[in-house]
């Protein structure tokens, strides 16, 4: 027995000396694992720095943009980390731990998800629109009813530029479950014109003189000419439709509507040149209870009414006066 004698108080070492023989045994047996484990963290650096610029490369391949590349390079390198970090506990027979970490890891993941599913899932809208590359930044687009210039495109919302100068966020779930309109994507727009003429003209000559007009006064795609197509017999007009598409690549929402206003323009002057007449809506008052009672008829009836009774006020108004005077 190995005593220890302080301040006349003796003390019995056995113990003390019995654990660190045990912890030196331990940590001889597990030397051979602590080497391999050495190792396997040495390769699995150096691996690391080898992927990290593979993955910086293939991520820029991949993904045009920036960000979106970087994001992508981090978290593929992250993984490969946790791998590395992995099989290390393995090595050194942790697999207790290694269990724990991954049970720990899911529901950390499972309440972070829970928790941020908004966030979450404007991230991921966010990634799928980079990748699926729906628009850029200065695209014209019409999304959950607002029309505007692309201005900014992040992982998380998109802001436009709205036609009357202010400026919208809207989350990226939003941009990616709803319908998206893009002016720019094909670089071609058409401008519809709605319009009728009388029953009367020559439908023949409106078709001619309309897209005359419009080849002589509006800037348009001339490969893709002019289209007009009478579509309906309306309750005062035949009424058509007519169709033109803007001309160099030209898809503004100022283009546009200028477009649409020179023909408009061209139109009503085309038309007041060849005696085209564009109706104005008919209605028909229908006066008395039988139906069918013609406005003049009823106004006449009414004036004879009017005259009749102010014959027999005059009548009653003399038979009063005689009768007093006698």
């Amino acid at each position: 027995m190995l005593l220890y004698s302080l301040f006349g108080l003796e003390f019995d070492l056995d113990p003390l000396f019995k654990e660190l023989q045990g912890w030196w045994v331990g940590f001889l047996s597990m030397l051979p694992n602590l080497l391999l484990a050495t190792v396997v963290a040495l390769i699995g650096w150096m691996v690391t720095r080898f992927l990290k610029k593979y993955f910086n490369k293939l991520s820029h391949k991949l993904v045009g943009e920036p960000k979106l590349a970087g994001l992508l390079s981090s978290t593929l390198t992250i993984l490969v980390v946790v791998l590395f970090g992995l099989l290390v506990l393995s090595v050194l027979q942790f697999e207790g731990a290694v269990d724990k970490i991954m049970a720990a890891g899911g529901v950390i993941g499972l309440a972070l998800g829970l928790a941020f599913q908004d966030p979450i899932l404007n991230f991921f809208s966010g990634v799928l629109l980079t990748i699926r590359n729906l628009f850029q930044v200065g695209d014209l687009i019409e999304v959950d009813g607002y029309l505007g210039k692309v201005r900014q495109i992040t992982l998380r919302h998109t802001a436009i530029e709205t036609l009357q100068g202010q400026d919208v966020m809207i989350p990226n779930k939003i941009v990616a479950q709803t319908p998206l309109t893009n002016y720019d994507k094909l670089k071609q727009r058409r401008v519809d014109v709605a319009c009728g003429v009388s029953y009367g003209d020559d439908l023949a000559k409106v078709k001619n003189v309309t897209i005359k007009a419009i080849k002589e006064n509006v800037a348009h795609d001339e490969k893709k000419g002019i289209q007009l197509f009478f579509n309906e017999f309306g309750g005062s007009s035949v009424n058509y439709t007519l169709r033109f598409w803007l001309a160099d690549r030209r898809t503004g929402q100022g283009d546009f509507l200028s477009a649409q206003s020179d023909a408009i323009m061209a139109i009503m002057n085309a038309y007041n040149a060849n005696d085209i007449m564009i109706p104005f809506p008919i209605r028909t008052l229908d006066f008395g209870i039988k139906g069918g009672e013609k406005l003049s008829a009823m106004l006449d009836a009414k004036k004879m009414q009017n005259n009749s009774s102010a014959s027999d006020s005059e009548n009653e108004h003399a038979v009063n006066g005689n009768g007093f005077s006698g």
